[in-house]
């Protein structure tokens, strides 16, 4: 018996889109099901994992290469000073003499020693530059608000003398300089007590030197690298104390201006200040003297029990009332 050949065992493949490929997808669908029983997607999960722990430690790699790699032409490691700023900083000299005789001019143009500015009172000096972009501005603000709060007056009780370390500034620039503070120091008739001065670079050179400011000029930049203080002086020009940074406590500044004028100035409250604080020439600050709190607290507990037993010397006896008298 002939057998029978089935059409559709022997018509050709279908188009593109046609029956034929629907079927195969529903097969490769049906192959891919999960079967009854069977846990899905572990196999996934597991991979996907070791795919992003494989790219985390690539990822690792390249940036620890980049780590090791030389920094960029200009660019300073961070563990490094950039070369501008090597030699920079404030050596105290404490009790040091300031080259007085160096020429300078005020900020009316007037030529004059720098003696001249010294003599009747302590000084409170700083150093500056009067086309500073910022650090110089931030040390003149710290100043004038420390002072806002001290009650002694410039011009009464010390100067204020401002130099700048900069030769190509004019008395011009040290005059708007001064006129831009004047206003903020709200003390009438102080005018006189504050001095913005410019020098040439011979002087400049002298006084720095001589009271430890170091400081360098960057010409890429046309700026001065330089760090940020002021100093006490005494009257006969000698560096008392030095204050760092750019906000001064009003306290430490008030005591080194009193120390330095020798006790011709202050309150008797300063003096007892000054006994119990004592200068931190590595940190600029005033600090309690522990020993000498304790002296002070023992001879002011001996000073009250004084007082106690003298009041109770000189009260007077009640008179014992005799017995049977009336009461």
């Amino acid at each position: 018996m002939r057998s029978k050949t089935f059409p559709l065992l022997t018509l050709p493949s279908p188009p593109a889109g046609g029956r034929g490929e629907l079927i195969g997808r529903e097969s490769r669908k049906n192959s891919l099901a999960p079967r009854r029983g069977e846990r899905v997607g572990v196999g996934v999960g597991v991979g996907v994992r070791v795919g992003l722990t494989l790219a985390l430690v690539a990822l690792s790699a390249t940036l620890f290469a980049q780590s090791m790699d030389p920094p960029p032409q200009g660019m300073v490691p961070a563990n490094q000073t950039p070369e501008i700023l090597k030699g920079i900083g404030v050596e105290q000299r404490l009790d040091a003499p300031l080259p007085l005789d160096i020429p300078v001019r005020d900020e009316a143009g007037r030529p004059a020693r720098l003696g001249d500015f010294f003599g009747k009172r302590p000084v409170v000096f700083a150093f500056v530059y009067y086309n500073c972009p910022m650090l110089c501005t931030q040390v003149l603000n710290g100043l004038v608000a420390s002072l806002n709060v001290m009650s002694l007056d410039a011009g009464e009780d010390f100067d204020v003398v401002a130099v700048s370390f900069d030769a190509r500034d004019t008395p011009a620039m040290a005059s708007a300089k001064k006129a831009a503070y004047l206003p903020r120091y709200k003390r009438p008739n102080s005018a006189d007590g504050w001095h913005f001065l410019t020098a040439d670079a011979a002087s400049i050179e002298r006084l720095t030197k001589a009271a430890g400011f170091h400081f360098r000029y960057d010409e890429k930049l046309d700026q001065f690298a330089h760090a940020s203080a002021i100093m006490v002086a005494t009257p006969d020009g000698r560096l008392a104390r030095y204050f760092y940074g750019i906000d001064y406590a009003p306290r430490d500044l008030r005591l080194g201006i009193v120390e330095a004028s020798a006790g011709r100035i202050g309150t008797p409250v300063d003096q007892i200040l000054l006994y119990c604080f004592h200068y931190d020439p590595s940190s600029g600050k005033y600090g309690w003297v522990v020993v000498r709190m304790i002296r002070l607290a023992a001879a002011a507990t001996l000073a009250v029990l004084a007082v106690a037993i003298w009041r109770m010397s000189r009260r007077r006896p009640r008179p014992v009332p005799v017995s049977g008298e009336a009461r």
